[in-house]
């Protein structure tokens, strides 16, 4: 299966997603905010399948981390997810750096849908 980072700063939304993942499979690192996210993917030298970034977080929010990480490793896909209207709006500025915005709170059906796609256009590339 693939190998994904979460990086999402609430404590229930990164535990659920990881078991959720880790349980279809997948091999799950996580990160509390953009700036360990972003140290993470540095120090694996970007050899994930899949980022899953929240957007608002302290420290660097997950567009700041997804630009970031797109200059350095331009081949990693990114899915971002948020709550927030006008945050989804900001995400269409990156559009050519992220792949798609997760709306939450999701469901279990639509966190696999969502990452299932991901990982599909990954392969498809």
């Amino acid at each position: 299966m693939a190998r994904i980072l979460i990086v999402e700063d609430d404590d229930a939304v990164r535990h659920f997603t990881a078991r959720a993942l880790m349980h279809d499979g997948h091999t799950v690192s996580t990160a509390e905010d953009g700036d360990l996210g972003l140290e993470l993917v540095e120090e694996e030298e970007g050899r994930f399948d899949l980022i899953l970034s929240d957007i608002r977080m302290p420290a660097m929010d997950g567009i700041a981390m997804a630009l970031a990480i797109a200059e350095r490793f331009p081949h990693l896909p990114i899915l971002l997810m948020t709550g927030y209207a006008e945050q989804r709006e900001q995400a269409s500025d990156v559009r050519n750096v992220i792949i798609d915005v997760l709306p939450k709170p999701f469901e279990l059906a639509d966190l696999r849908s969502f990452v299932g796609q991901a990982l599909a256009e990954r392969k498809a590339a």
